[in-house]
């Protein structure tokens, strides 16, 4: 743990334009358009939890905010996000923060496999889970390096739009673990794909994930924001209980196709994998991975 001091999550009301590390503004037709962003560029989005408890503050402020039928989650700096924050001096694995996603014990005075997996049923599982259920559509605006848990942020969204520069990656197979948390792989890649992008650990491209059916639309890097809007000011002529459950319809088929209960039983695998590695090696879980050789595994074209 670094003794870099950690500021607080956001709240609502905290939120705004140029706020680290979320910002929050509206725009397009009559402010029918909230736009959360993703704001630690420095670090290349890496989420760490003030970033995962200001997000949900963000979204919970769109979700109540009667006037914002449309929500578009982006990013700013040259990358949508490199993942789960596991070497920057901000990194607060050992930070508490009131759990708003799962009714759990406090991760921070436990150690070992339950120190882990109270902290990630909560920070990744849980608050994904909860975003993927927020009862307005939700657009991933996605460029440069979508890489691991980025991944699982761009997946709860209802649809990704993503620019041409834009390259995707799960290389958590490197610690012996089989994907991120959120494992909508087969869901959202289909099984070959899947099976091809963990076990090769390589980054594809945004008009492979579009041809692969994982990504709505491709467009050049100067239109990303152009095609967004576009599709957001067309999606808010809609009335909201329409937008409501018409996402709900959708994800109801989702989860009886298996999502939901093929991602509880892939988690506990994920977190054998955690405790298989920790023995192994004496406390470390990530298998001797770190940020830069993560960073390293995603390919060339992925600097910061």
């Amino acid at each position: 743990m670094s003794d870099a001091a950690i500021p607080p999550a956001l709240g609502p009301d905290d939120l705004g334009p140029d706020t680290p590390p979320v910002a929050y503004e509206v725009g397009g037709p009559e402010g029918a358009v909230a736009y959360v962003t993703l704001n630690r560029p420095e670090y290349r989005n890496a989420q760490n939890s003030v970033m995962t408890y200001s997000l949900d503050a963000a979204f919970r402020k769109a979700v109540e905010d009667t006037s914002v039928k449309v929500i578009v989650l982006r990013a700013n700096g040259k990358h949508f996000s490199a993942g789960h924050d596991i070497g920057t001096p901000e990194r607060d694995f050992d930070t508490y923060y009131e759990n708003a996603a799962v009714l759990h014990w406090d991760h921070t005075d436990k150690t070992g496999a339950d120190q882990r997996l109270a902290r990630e049923m909560e920070v990744y599982m849980g608050m994904c889970r909860r975003w993927r259920d927020i009862p307005k559509p939700l657009i991933a605006q996605v460029h440069g390096a979508c890489i691991a848990g980025g991944l699982m942020l761009a997946w709860i969204c209802d649809f990704i739009v993503a620019s041409d520069d834009a390259f995707f990656s799960d290389p958590v197979a490197r610690m012996g673990i089989p994907g991120v948390e959120y494992f909508a792989h087969a869901y959202a890649l289909g099984t070959r794909r899947a099976k091809e992008i963990l076990f090769t650990g390589e980054r594809f491209t945004a008009t492979q994930a579009a041809d692969w059916g994982m990504v709505n639309h491709v467009v050049p890097r100067d239109q990303l924001e152009t095609k967004v809007n576009e599709i957001a000011e067309k999606a808010v002529t809609m009335p909201m209980q329409g937008l409501f459950l018409s996402k709900k319809a959708v994800n109801i088929c989702e989860d009886q196709m298996g999502l939901r209960n093929s991602m509880d039983s892939v988690f506990g695998w994920h977190h054998f994998a955690h405790s298989a590695n920790a023995e192994a090696s004496g406390g470390d879980s990530l298998g001797g991975m770190d940020a830069k050789s993560m960073k390293a595994s995603a390919g060339p074209g992925s600097g910061s």
